[in-house]
């Protein structure tokens, strides 16, 4: 059992095949075999029964002969055409004489072996059939069968069929291996294939060929290289955006520490170095240190202000503490007091959020981004945001429509944009941007975690 599991596919089939035909020939030489014995004991019965009956005849018309004794010879002549039978004449004194039938001599060669002839073991018949004339007696024909003709002919019907049906057999194997040499050929090149395939050389490709069913392997297989190789160059692209929206997100944080950061402590410097020089003096002016205390306090809110405004880029206000839905209400909050001249239509489905902190700081950037490229260049006046369960509730739908007037090829290609479709991408969802002159379709699927 080892060796047919560790045999390959073609000497598998080959094997198969030889085996179906030579038991074929085998039960079919079998067949022969057991019927020989019924087939000679049939015909020994009728031959015997046939030299019976015209030896029967003969002698009726012996009587009617002048000279019996020549008659008698006529008709020993006349059952020499007999065959498989051996006919004795047996005088009145118990002497005998063979009247043999007349048949080709075999060749030794065409004899059955021994072993066949017992194995067929045919059973003799003798019929004694006296020969009395008035009241003189002639002797009688004893009758024996003689099976072995019969034997042959059996014997070289098995030694016909043997030869013819391993002539056919060995033939059939050849045709067979050509066949399925030819059928299996392309077997070998989608295994070299699948090697290189596995080592990464996904522009590797199989000429379809062989039966239709293999062809259709290597059609697959072609479509699967062409995806795996899409999908290694989408990787490789994902990992350099990332690398450069992480620069970027990094510069627009220094730069806004440098531009809103900067003056504010440059200020809070020069206000705090004010009152030190104020407090020195013997009789201080009140009005001045109140006046740089105002503006200490002035540029200590603008800090604040500046930083939660980092803080909300980078994470999302109250997205952990108070959960997705109250993050989103916030959001809107904030862009209807920026842009009160905008409609904001928000639906949110009360069985959103509760989900792990991936997928709702997905949702919640997905949403964010697409609000900020509607104020920023679509120039609508009205947006509709839908949040809701999808797909057997195994999914987040989220949709967002703007009534602008769409976007151009620059800003449908920008990062942003980008960002929410990989974001969508990244936990198995999807998302779709449509834009006309009557406005931008954002639809995205986020899946669910089990």
């Amino acid at each position: 059992m080892p060796m047919w599991t560790n045999a390959s596919l073609r000497l598998r089939l080959n094997l198969l095949i030889a085996f179906v035909l030579v038991t074929g020939l085998i039960i079919n030489i079998g067949r022969l075999a057991l019927e020989a014995g019924p087939r000679v004991a049939a015909e020994d019965q009728s031959v015997t029964r046939l030299a019976k009956g015209l030896i029967e005849a003969f002698i009726s018309d012996l009587g009617e002969a002048s000279k019996p004794e020549l008659k008698l010879e006529e008709i020993a002549r006349e059952l020499m055409r007999l065959r498989h039978v051996t006919i004795t004449h047996v005088t009145a004194g118990g002497n005998g004489a063979s009247i043999d039938h007349l048949s080709d001599t075999n060749d030794d060669n065409t004899q059955p072996p021994g072993w066949f002839v017992r194995f067929v073991h045919p059973s003799q018949t003798t019929v004694s059939i006296p020969i009395t004339i008035g009241a003189r007696s002639f002797g009688a024909l004893v009758i024996k069968s003689d099976p072995r003709d019969e034997i042959s002919e059996i014997w070289q019907g098995i030694v016909t069929q043997l030869v013819v049906g391993t002539a056919v057999t060995i033939t059939l194997m050849f045709i067979t291996m050509f066949v399925v040499d030819r059928s299996l050929g392309p077997v070998n090149e989608i295994a070299r294939a699948m090697g290189k395939i596995g080592a990464g050389q996904y522009g590797i490709r199989v000429k379809p060929g062989g039966s239709p069913e293999i062809a259709e392997i290597c059609n697959g297989l072609n479509n699967l290289a062409t995806a795996l190789k899409q999908a290694d160059d989408d990787k490789r692209n994902l990992a350099a955006r990332i690398v450069s929206l992480q620069d970027t997100e990094r510069k627009e944080i220094a730069a806004e520490l440098h531009d809103e950061f900067g003056p504010c402590l440059f200020a809070l410097r020069a206000h705090a170095s004010s009152l030190a020089n104020l407090a020195r003096n013997a009789e201080p002016d009140l009005s001045a240190i109140r006046s740089a205390g105002e503006a200490i306090h002035q540029q200590i809110n603008a800090l604040q202000q500046s930083n939660r405004d980092v803080l909300a880029r980078l994470r999302p206000v109250g997205l952990s503490e108070l959960g997705l839905r109250a993050a989103l209400e916030v959001l809107f909050r904030r862009w209807r007091e920026i842009r009160p001249q905008v409609a904001i239509a928000a639906r949110v489905s009360s069985e959103i959020g509760g989900s792990d902190e991936t997928t709702d700081l997905t949702i919640y950037r997905i949403v964010q981004e697409a609000l900020t490229n509607a104020f920023r260049h679509s120039k609508a006046t009205r947006i509709d945001v839908a949040l809701e369960p999808g797909d057997g509730n195994r999914a987040i739908q989220i949709r967002i429509d703007d009534n602008g007037v769409g976007l151009n090829a620059e800003t449908g290609s920008g990062l942003g944009l980008t960002g929410m479709r990989e974001r969508a991408m990244a936990l198995g969802g999807r998302l779709t941007i449509s834009s006309t002159n009557k406005g931008v379709s954002v639809e995205a699927t986020v899946p669910l975690p089990a």
